[in-house]
């Protein structure tokens, strides 16, 4: 009985792990976030990138505030250009991440979105510092 899932099938399992591989070249979760996070040192600057208000009521504790209209080179001039940046929004309804991102890598930074954004972080159990 064919339905929405099993109609197109699914790729070969070698394209599969190609994809795969890439698309986590390009996001993370907050789980593994978190946990980098707390082993210290985790090789990444987590960049929240709303706004200065949202930011004050409430962010991943570490988090840079910089809102994706302000990614500029002379911003980001502060850090190495190896530096990988992790950006987050308000979460899974909110593009600013992405926003962000494109204009990280347009500006030939190394970035990686946090999928679910502060939605995710609380769903997870995480908490926000003021």
């Amino acid at each position: 009985m064919s339905n929405n899932v099993t109609s197109i099938p699914a790729a070969p399992p070698c394209e599969a792990a190609v994809y795969f591989s890439r698309f986590f070249a390009f996001e993370t979760d907050c789980w593994d976030t978190h946990d980098a996070l707390q082993r210290g040192n985790p090789g990444f600057v987590v960049l929240d990138v709303r706004s200065p208000e949202l930011f004050a009521a409430g962010h991943i504790p570490g988090a840079v505030n910089m809102p994706h209209g302000k990614i500029i080179a002379s911003k980001m001039a502060e850090w190495p250009d190896d530096t990988l940046f992790v950006t987050y929004c308000a979460g899974p309804h909110c593009n600013g991440a992405a926003r962000g991102a494109l204009r990280l890598a347009q500006l030939g930074r190394p970035v990686k979105v946090m999928v679910g954004g502060v939605t995710g972080w609380l769903d997870e159990g995480f908490v926000l510092v003021c």
